[in-house]
């Protein structure tokens, strides 16, 4: 059976939403999520835990669009831990969002959370 399973993602999505709803949140690169959240029109320090809430509570294993396994983290916060990314149709940015997280120590480490740049296969938004 390939990974992750329909259920394992579902799995992740909801320990993903209940760390971000007790503040256990960690951007890996600032910097980065920064320029993207400008690009958005967001702010991260009043804006982010809101916007991460909305795109878990709609993401469904259908939006799923990371590696088949997950791939693993080269970054030493969270080396090798599991990495899972979605495409989801976020409303409130009126576009597909690429929201990549991995989850280490009931803590939610955002990696990427950005307007889908991908044209042409899976990643095509």
């Amino acid at each position: 059976m390939k990974r992750p399973t329909r259920r394992e993602i579902d799995h992740r999505l909801r320990d993903a939403e209940g760390a971000v709803a007790s503040d256990a949140l960690q951007i890996l690169n600032p910097e980065s999520v920064a320029a993207d959240a400008i690009e958005l029109g967001y702010l991260i320090h009043r804006d982010l835990p809101r916007v991460l809430a909305e795109l878990i509570q709609t993401a469904t294993a259908d939006d799923y669009a990371g590696g088949r396994p997950p791939e693993k983290s080269y970054e030493n916060k969270i080396l090798a831990n599991e990495l899972f990314a979605f495409r989801v149709y976020s409303k409130r940015f009126d576009c597909r969002i690429y929201l990549k997280f991995t989850l280490f120590d009931e803590t939610f480490w955002l990696v990427s959370l950005h307007r889908n740049r991908h044209k042409g296969g899976r990643n095509h938004g």
